[in-house]
């Protein structure tokens, strides 16, 4: 049975008073709380064991490089790849995806060629692309999602062309929470030789991936919204993309010798990690990855899908507000607006009076603002730890809001 009250004893800062009102943290979306075995990790990693990593000979360095390096190991079984030599550890999803962008793409791609986007993507998964719209003549193609937010598959495989040299799609909205179908998306795609990125930064917080029978090409994810440490991530990459790819950076860890006339480059996957990485970022990160998967990912999912649910239907009962997204391939995010004047900022300013911690504003989703019509919402996104009870809080807050700026 899902122990929501053990998980919750596990994050410290959960027992804490914002504006003398327990805090109520629904902004996982953004970047989630960490549990008492990752702090004590970080800790004990600066404390008893820090030194810098591979090619020391002493025994902090041999310590710590081996807490280091059994990350990837770690990240690879959390998500389902079987060798973990395909796993490029980083700081998270966006130094991922601009790793692709210029060592994968940008050598491939010329002017009039095509990367097909959604339009709920992240920044993160926009502007790398950009870059190369800027600078090579690339054209966007984008796929708009549905009234309720759904994002039909068959639109995003419809939309490959004959110039399409990259899929670029998220697994999970950050905004909406819409959960896409990517696996129908990788097979279509592989069929049309066309690879596919995926950015996994909300999905593999929420719901279990297996990369080995989804069939991506690359999958990105970032540590802090996993619980664990800020400054840690990583990005799947498969075999024989990574060897078409070039180093998005140069320096240390990743050169195996260099000459004045030459260098030669390290094997992969550290031919794609240069320079002294985020050692003790990246142990916590694994701490945290084991947390959850001791927990279990089906429970998480089953415990975030009842929350998702009761939240819905209790957020559904204000006629007063608009809930933007309400498809029921869903996780538990949730943007809204409310009727009238009331702006997402006075919403989330008067929430925080109660302790209640939301996120307001563009969410890094510019094109997915501009096609539904709003230039902001606020966004309650829950997290294994969060309870119906919280659910109750936060319409509570939505209450008092709707009564002082309505």
């Amino acid at each position: 049975m899902y122990d929501v009250a053990r998980i919750r004893a596990d994050f410290p800062i959960l027992a804490r008073e914002v504006n003398g009102r327990p805090l109520v943290y629904l902004d996982n979306g953004a970047s989630a709380q960490k549990p008492r075995a990752v702090i004590e990790a970080i800790t004990r990693a600066y404390s008893q064991e820090y030194a810098n990593v591979h090619r020391g000979l002493h025994y902090l360095s041999n310590v710590a490089t081996e807490k280091y390096e059994a990350v990837r190991g770690i990240i690879a079984r959390f998500l389902g790849v079987a060798d973990e030599r395909q796993i490029v550890l980083n700081s998270g999803t966006t130094e991922g995806i601009n790793m692709v962008a210029y060592g994968w793409a940008m050598p491939r791609m010329a002017a009039g060629d095509e990367i097909v986007l959604s339009v709920m993507e992240h920044h993160a998964n926009i502007v790398p692309w950009h870059f190369l719209r800027e600078r090579q003549g690339v054209v966007l193609k984008w796929v708009d999602v549905d009234a309720t937010g759904y994002l039909d598959p068959q639109k995003v495989i419809d939309a490959i062309g004959p110039r399409t040299k990259l899929v670029a799609i998220t697994h999970l909205s950050n905004v909406l929470g819409t959960i896409v179908d990517v696996k129908s998306i990788c097979d279509a795609a592989r069929r049309k030789g066309v690879p596919v990125l995926v950015d996994g930064s909300q999905a593999a917080v929420h719901m279990p991936v297996n990369l080995d029978e989804m069939g991506c090409d690359f999958y990105a994810i970032t540590g802090h919204k996993l619980y664990g440490p800020s400054g840690s991530g990583a990005i799947f990459v498969r075999s024989d993309r990574m060897a078409e790819m070039r180093p998005f950076m140069g320096g240390g860890d990743m050169i195996r010798e260099v000459s004045k006339e030459a260098v030669i480059y390290n094997d992969p996957p550290m031919k794609f990690e240069a320079g002294t990485p985020g050692i003790v970022q990246t142990i916590g990160l694994g701490v945290a990855l084991d947390y959850m998967m001791v927990v279990g990912m089906e429970a998480i999912f089953a415990h975030e899908a009842d929350l998702a649910q009761y939240a819905r239907t209790r957020l559904s009962g204000l006629d007063w507000l608009s809930l933007q997204g309400t498809t029921e391939d869903k996780a538990a995010i949730f943007s809204f607006t409310m009727q009238g004047a009331a702006h997402a900022h006075d919403i989330s300013t008067i929430l925080d009076k109660k302790g209640i911690a939301v996120r307001a504003g563009h969410h890094c989703a510019g094109p997915l603002m501009e096609h539904l019509g709003v230039s902001a919402t606020c966004r309650a996104s829950f997290g294994m730890y969060n309870t119906r009870a919280e659910v109750d809080k936060l319409v509570e807050g939505l209450e008092l809001a709707h009564d002082l700026l309505g």
